[in-house]
């Protein structure tokens, strides 16, 4: 009974553990547009994610957990914990998805405390030398160019040519690889290949898999898209939510190689997306896809593109057994930018100086908050053309948000003042700005800037103060045009030098 009772107060002290310090390894697990809803642990009626699922189950949740409204921002947000007008991000090409070099990023930070990293997938934050990840502190860089397999811009932005979803060319470490099979699925063995390979290494490790899926175009492999086709579901929608699926399998295969390798015990695990769900392939908004099966998006307003809950609000799930109490759901808002914070804290790492806006989320996993301070968090879906002077923007298409309110600014579709037309899946306020109260409203109904003109004018304050802040770190807004796309060009070097190499997978 006494080495019972042992046990358990052993076990009990563990689980309550400071998680400051602790230098666990960090696998952070991000889709591409799936957004909050696309889910059956969040309510999604006909979607079939049993890993996610269960994955959830096991997690710690933040509930209202915010990026930004679209991939290469939310991307630079967590390489580098502050908001991604000042990272020089004001777009998701025409050179304007650099990341500043005047920045010091996660693996970076991470690599002082002894960590060594890994990404496999999508970078999406320069597709030039300099940017790549290679060059920026990642041990291992296993990516696609641009925003998606087989994308290419008349700008810089480009992946390899002709690429495609089913054995696409990878860049590895700066050297092109022919690999075999299912993007997705290739990125998940490349990324078990690598953990499997630091796992009995002594040194704690980052990997970062970050899916090109469920972004379009919208492909699936044939096996994940048949469930929809034999219900009559259009080719888009079989290929994105049939990228969910297969996402939710690459899911499974993580979670049982790391109970296979013995990993939970000291590895941090999350699951999160980069923005909300994208509008068009999936579905439309208050209509069936085909009957019986409604485009689902959790009652939110707002799609990917939009500053409105449903356009910013992902799901973010992060499990550490015996270290994180499971089943326990945050309604405090956390960011996109909190995450260098959170885990240089995990690391006992130092921040980088005059950088980090974001805070360290672990007083609120570990319960000990107290009076935690509310905040503002500031969205913008930039975009605007190219040559606009972006001070003429400031005041459109941007969003704040604290624990209570949210404020969604005029819109103008596009990022283009001339044409104010409806954002995708967003409420309709095209000529004014709305403020909802999201604890009594949580779906956006009621504007209600007429009984808080207070609220509003504070929200705006901030946010002209952060735009002052933001407007000198937008580095690439004069960027000239690449005349060349570097992946093309290092890829035909490669060929005439000696060819592609098929990549050989590892064993697992």
């Amino acid at each position: 009974m006494k080495l019972a009772l042992t046990f358990f107060f052993a076990l009990a002290l563990h689980a309550v553990a400071d998680l400051a310090g602790s230098k666990p390894n960090i696998i952070l697990v991000m889709s591409d547009d799936q957004g909050y809803a696309q889910m059956g642990c969040v309510g999604h009626p006909w979607l079939k994610t049993p890993n996610l699922d269960a994955l959830h189950a096991k997690s710690l949740r933040f509930t209202r957990f915010l990026v930004s409204p679209t991939c290469s921002p939310t991307r630079s947000a967590i390489m580098t914990g502050r908001h991604d007008l000042k990272n020089g991000i004001t777009h998701t090409i025409l050179e304007r998805e650099r990341m500043t070099l005047n920045a010091t990023i996660l693996p970076q930070v991470l690599k002082t405390k002894g960590y060594t990293s890994g990404i496999f997938g999508k970078w999406h934050l320069g597709d030039e030398e300099a940017y790549q990840p290679h060059k920026r502190g990642f041990d291992e860089a296993f990516i696609h160019g641009a925003g998606g397999i087989g994308q290419a811009y008349d700008c810089s932005c480009a992946d390899a040519p002709n690429n495609k979803y089913m054995d696409p060319v990878i860049r590895h470490n700066g050297s092109f690889v022919k690999t075999h099979g299912f993007c997705t699925d290739v990125f998940f063995t490349a990324a078990l290949g690598w953990i499997k390979q630091q796992k009995d290494s002594g040194k704690p490790f980052f990997t970062y898999i970050a899916t090109n899926a469920p972004h379009g175009p919208y492909i699936a492999p044939e096996k994940n898209a048949k469930r929809f086709t034999d219900l009559g579901f259009g080719k888009d929608q079989a290929g994105f939510y049939g990228m969910v699926e297969n996402l939710d399998e690459n899911m499974g295969r993580l979670a049982e190689k790391l109970k296979e390798w013995d990993l939970y015990k000291n590895t941090v695990v999350i699951f999160m997306s980069d923005n909300g769900t994208t509008g068009g392939g999936p579905g439309v908004p208050g209509k069936d896809i085909v009957p019986g099966y409604p485009f689902f998006n959790g009652d939110q307003v707002g799609l990917k593109g939009s500053t409105d809950e449903g356009g910013v609000r992902v799901p973010f799930f992060i499990r550490w057994d015996g270290h994180i109490h499971p089943g326990r759901d945050i309604k405090t808002i956390a960011a996109h930018i909190d995450l260098l914070p959170t885990f240089a804290a995990m690391a006992g790492a130092e921040l980088p100086k005059n950088q980090v806006e974001g805070r360290s989320l672990l007083p609120l996993i570990e319960d000990k908050a107290g009076n935690w301070e509310d905040r503002y968090l500031f969205s913008h879906v930039a975009r605007w053309p190219t040559g606009v002077e972006p001070d003429t923007q400031e005041f459109l298409n941007y969003g704040v948000r604290n624990q209570r309110f949210r404020y969604v600014g005029p819109r103008a579709a596009g990022g283009n003042p001339k044409k104010k037309k409806q954002a995708a899946g967003a409420a309709a306020q095209p000529s004014k700005g709305a403020l909802y109260d999201l604890e009594a409203d949580p779906y956006q109904k009621t504007d209600v800037s007429g009984d808080y003109p207070e609220v509003v004018q504070k929200m705006n304050a901030a946010y002209e103060a952060f735009w002052k802040e933001a407007r000198p770190l937008m580095v690439n807004e004069s960027a000239p045009m690449s005349p060349t796309k570097p992946f093309w060009e290092l890829y035909e070097k490669q060929e005439k030098a000696g060819g592609i190499p098929d990549w050989t997978p590892p064993s697992l």
